[in-house]
């Protein structure tokens, strides 16, 4: 018979495995994704606040463990690194570069030029106010970061899935042109980046891709741009199948591409099928890339489940990431592991 003190020791013992299991992820896999890529990188979205979590120093420890490439998730939008006109603050964006750095993590900026995520104050400005403001903050935020950032992506999310350019503060005052006065600026301000414009719905081969390769074709006969970035945030199932031929038309233009903003949402709970689906999806799109010589990299954005931006934009959605909520090792993981590998 179990007396009171064998109660509460068996109530101990079920807690502590619980706790263990949160607190200590199995690790299955005894390659790490960064060496299993070889010579690209294998990245993640960072953000400031999990790399300073003191609750949750897994993030840390497997950034560090797993990637050899970082991009800051919102640290160094305009609206975090220049609140207000002409005041710039860079506390944030400096943790998430110091960090890589010391990791040797390769390091992308992001971004630079984008409709979403601007203070109030940038669409007030007209005319050549708004340039004036344009110029001076890429010239600011890429010259703080100099040495640090081997690629910046200048412009992001400019088309429409139409092809047209997507309505914005800057197409509005200052007419198309803005993208390639964006990118003159930034290959001014560092000349030592890798210069990129990054998108989504263009890892297909489709109208809005058709009109991002031939912007890039224009900022290419300038020499304005050095690579192209695709985001690939896609739905379990649906990886557009010419993902590769896409890959390789731009590199075919003389450009770098990569794959900057991975993951593969679905509906959750995860069914253990979609698991499985996930995971062939993953291989394909590391494949894809691998097959591709001047695909320098993937990055995923985010590494555990639990902090994925997908859920709070697409409700009903996520397990997007390679990592579940308590950093468990997923089929994704495992498949990418072997795709890259190959």
């Amino acid at each position: 018979m179990l007396t009171l003190k064998g109660h509460l020791f068996s109530a101990f013992y079920i807690f502590s495995l619980a706790f263990l299991s949160r607190a200590s992820p199995a690790r299955r896999q005894t390659t790490t994704l960064k060496a299993a890529a070889g010579s690209r990188y294998f990245g993640a979205a960072l953000a400031a606040g999990h790399l300073s979590n003191a609750s949750d120093p897994d993030f840390a420890l497997f950034a560090q463990e797993q990637f050899s490439g970082a991009t800051p998730e919102n640290e160094m939008k305009w609206d975090a690194t220049e609140p207000s006109e002409g005041v710039f603050t860079f506390s944030q964006g400096d943790q998430v570069a110091s960090f890589a750095v010391s990791n040797n993590m390769l390091l992308r900026g992001h971004t630079l030029v984008w409709h979403s995520q601007l203070p109030a104050w940038v669409s007030t400005l007209t005319g050549d106010d708004l340039l004036n403001a344009m110029n001076n903050h890429i010239t600011t935020v890429m010259t703080h970061f100099q040495g640090q950032t081997f690629a910046w992506d200048v412009v992001n999310e400019a088309f429409n899935d139409d092809g047209t350019l997507g309505t914005s503060p800057f197409l509005t005052q200052l007419g198309s042109g803005y993208i390639e006065t964006a990118f003159t600026t930034a290959r001014a301000a560092d000349p030592t980046a890798k210069l990129y414009i990054n998108d989504f719905n263009t890892e297909g081969i489709n109208a809005k891709s058709d009109a991002l390769l031939e912007t890039v074709q224009s900022l290419k006969a300038s020499n304005l741009i050095d690579g192209v970035g695709f985001q690939s945030h896609f739905i379990v199932g649906e990886v557009p199948q010419d993902l590769q031929q896409n890959l390789q038309r731009f590199a075919d233009a003389g450009v770098d591409v990569a794959i900057t903003e991975l993951d593969i949402r679905m509906t959750v709970p995860a069914s253990e099928a979609n698991l499985q689906q996930q995971a062939t999806d993953y291989a394909f799109v590391i494949n894809a890339c691998q097959a591709v010589s001047r695909c320098v990299g993937i990055t995923t954005w985010g590494i555990p489940d639990i902090y994925s931006w997908v859920p709070g934009t697409f409700p009903g959605q996520g397990a997007a990431l390679l990592f579940d909520d308590n950093y468990n090792e997923k089929p994704a993981f495992s498949s990418t592991i072997d795709a890259l590998s190959n």
